[in-house]
């Protein structure tokens, strides 16, 4: 943890709901500080607000806009006298016009710079400034060289091909090209799905490497120009271009690897002058690795690097916030052991991960020895369709990658998690999947693979213990269960 004996402010904002407002409280009371949050109605009895020392009630159309809306956020900390903003992840956190506004009202905002936030977030200047800075990029084509000629240029970086919104993000609007004569077709359909989800149907392309890997390196940067990275971690195990399952470090990797691929990221953050907690995220695959993006937030997968470091990423984020410089030296920072995360949500894998909805009537997170649950919602509650479906994650810690995935083995196990179905059982058969344990994982392999979210079916003992319990919560069958027999009624009162 920071020592810092005088902070610029008691208390921070978290500009956010669930999971991530609940584990940024964890850290403010931490460091001695107090913790505020905004909440929409349907947020009322969560547990961060629960936890918060003040909280502020905001509105909005929809649950979601009300998490959107900047003016009210600035002006609930201003209510409370917080003296910082943290964003969290997704909603706001990488909008540069609420940076500004945050900013602008004299409230230290808990990010980078707007101008980085809009460089970084807009993924055809990022490329190319990422490009010139000399580090490694896939061939591509960016519609805005010259629209006129980027069907041409984007059939002449060859197939596959992997077209993506300017603006993307989360998977949204990515289209796979295998055969060239669909490529105007699928140009046409991803920049109607950008402009729906973005507001910016501009476009680019870039070589697909089949079978990827996604290593994203963890970055940090002070208002001093300090640049450190914290390693790197490996989010292969995707559906539709989202993350299900993080580890670090990344299996896949030798030492030199890892060291380059790190290397290259404060790169890149040093290049831009970054402030703050950021990821650099690569593509990799047969040696090779290129830049795909930078976030420049906390990310969801945040504590698998802090399982292996030490190091309280969000106490970072708000030192650096505070005006202080890095307490942390490249030359000191280490990992140890392995962890993963595995992401719960409230899905049915075997229907394409269709997300699903329903009341928590029980909830007993699981507990251990290097066992870590990150939740945002608590028994009596209820997952709904107004927000992600992700209901908490599991981090696990062990000595090596082997244990890590025992203990993950086993705390899934011990996960009870009744009411509305949830993806736990999948991640648990997940665990044992040859491919998985062997590392062999890339970022298509579950969309290629269907069957590995087909769920498997009871064993006969277990299926006649489902249906008598099933059986006796019925009414009828209970009150027959539970009447007395006729014959034995009519005995009355007489005892032998």
């Amino acid at each position: 943890m920071p020592s810092i004996t005088r902070w610029p402010f008691d208390t921070v904002l978290i500009a956010n709901r669930g999971e991530i407002a609940l584990r940024v409280i964890r850290t403010v009371h931490a460091l001695g500080l107090r913790a505020a949050v905004v909440y929409h109605a349907a947020d009322r009895d969560s547990p961060a607000v629960t936890k918060a020392d003040h909280a502020v009630e905001i509105t909005g159309e929809t649950p979601v806009a009300a998490y959107l809306d900047a003016k009210q956020i600035v002006a609930a900390a201003q209510a409370c006298g917080a003296g910082a903003i943290h964003p969290g992840y997704g909603f706001l956190s990488e909008n540069a016009d609420f940076a500004r506004a945050v900013e602008a009202a004299g409230i230290a905002f808990v990010g980078p710079k707007p101008e980085q936030i809009e460089l970084m977030g807009d993924k055809v200047r990022a490329r190319a400034f990422v490009e010139k800075g000399g580090f490694p990029v896939a061939p591509s084509a960016i519609e805005d060289d010259d629209p006129d000629s980027f069907v041409e240029r984007a059939r002449a970086v060859g197939a596959p091909l992997l077209i993506k919104p300017s603006a993307g993000g989360g998977g949204k609007g990515m289209r796979i090209v295998r055969d060239l004569s669909v490529l105007e077709t699928e140009i046409a359909t991803a920049r109607s799905e950008g402009q729906r989800y973005f507001g910016d149907g501009r476009l680019y392309v870039e070589r697909f490497i089949d079978e990827p890997r996604h290593i994203e390196v963890q970055v940090l940067g002070d208002a001093h120009g300090q640049i450190v990275h914290v390693f790197e971690r490996e989010c292969s195990v995707q559906r539709r271009f989202q993350k299900i399952v993080e580890e670090s470090p990344a299996p896949v990797l030798s030492p030199d690897e890892r060291l380059h691929i790190s290397e290259t990221a404060a790169g890149i953050a040093r290049a831009i002058g970054y402030r703050g907690a950021g990821t650099v995220e690569f593509i990799y695959g047969k040696g090779e690795f290129f830049f795909l993006e930078m976030n420049t937030r906390l990310q969801v997968e945040h504590p698998v690097t802090e399982e292996v470091t030490g190091i309280d990423l969000v106490a970072q984020q708000l030192a650096i916030a505070a005006g202080e410089p890095l307490a942390l030296e490249q030359a000191v920072i280490a990992t140890r052991g392995h962890a993963i995360e595995l992401r719960i949500y409230a899905e049915d894998p075997a229907a394409g991960y269709l997300p699903t909805t329903g009341p928590i009537l029980r909830l007993i997170p699981p507990q251990g020895e290097h066992v870590r649950w990150d939740g945002g919602v608590a028994e009596g509650g209820a997952v709904t369709a107004a927000f992600d479906p992700m209901i908490a994650k599991l981090i696990v810690w062990g000595e090596d990658r082997e244990q890590a995935v025992a203990r993950a083995r086993a705390a899934l196990e011990a996960t009870v998690l009744l009411g509305c179905q949830t993806n736990v059982a999948f991640l648990r058969a997940l665990m044992d999947h040859p491919d998985f344990v062997t590392a062999a994982i890339h970022t298509g392999y579950l969309d290629a693979h269907p069957e590995a979210a087909e769920a498997a079916p009871p064993d006969h003992a277990t299926l006649t213990r489902l249906l008598a319990a099933a059986a006796l919560s019925t009414r009828p069958i209970r009150d027959v269960a539970d009447s007395t027999p006729a014959l034995h009624a009519a005995i009355g009162d007489w005892r032998n």
